[in-house]
């Protein structure tokens, strides 16, 4: 699953959450997609070979393989995405750092914090938010519905551990 739960090596309350993108495609994945695009799109061009028409037909190969670079590129750059969760008996505190690089912050009490499930009506079925001091924020949207769900019960356990202590 792509995130990680870690308990401090201080403090044996506190809990720490990371979650990021799943990533299906390592850089080395890219670099073959890219390379094995160019060599089977070069193989309807050796019947031209020595021809005036492999310079009309190579731009639009040379196209499509920059255009698959853009797309995996820009893939990579927002899956930059990074939530951090930390969860102890006083505080909640949520991090979360966007692809852009702009970061996002959320505390609250963790006596008065609530985990929620939405199963229809969000932005993706079974969204999970974290309410508290008077706000409401979302976290793993980028999870896939069975790894929310997961999480869902893992966020209630911490949750409650957290308010025992």
């Amino acid at each position: 699953m792509p995130y990680t739960w870690y308990n401090s090596s201080t403090d044996t309350q506190t809990k720490r959450l990371e979650l990021w993108p799943y990533r299906s495609l390592p850089r080395k994945g890219f670099a073959a997609a890219i390379l094995g695009a160019f060599a089977l799109g070069t193989i309807p061009l050796y019947g031209l070979l020595g021809t005036v028409l492999i310079w009309g037909l190579l731009p639009f190969l040379l196209l499509a393989v920059a255009g698959l670079w853009w797309a995996l590129e820009h893939s990579y750059k927002t899956a930059r995405l990074h939530e951090e969760l930390t969860i102890d008996p006083e505080r909640l505190h949520l991090r979360r750092v966007n692809p852009r690089g702009d970061v996002q912050e959320w505390d609250c009490n963790s006596y008065w914090a609530r985990v929620s499930i939405h199963p229809k009506g969000g932005p993706v079925d079974h969204y999970i938010t974290l309410g508290g001091a008077g706000r409401e924020v979302e976290i793993g949207a980028f999870l896939s519905e069975p790894e929310r769900k997961v999480l869902y019960s893992e966020l209630q356990d911490a949750l409650r551990a957290a308010k025992s202590a």
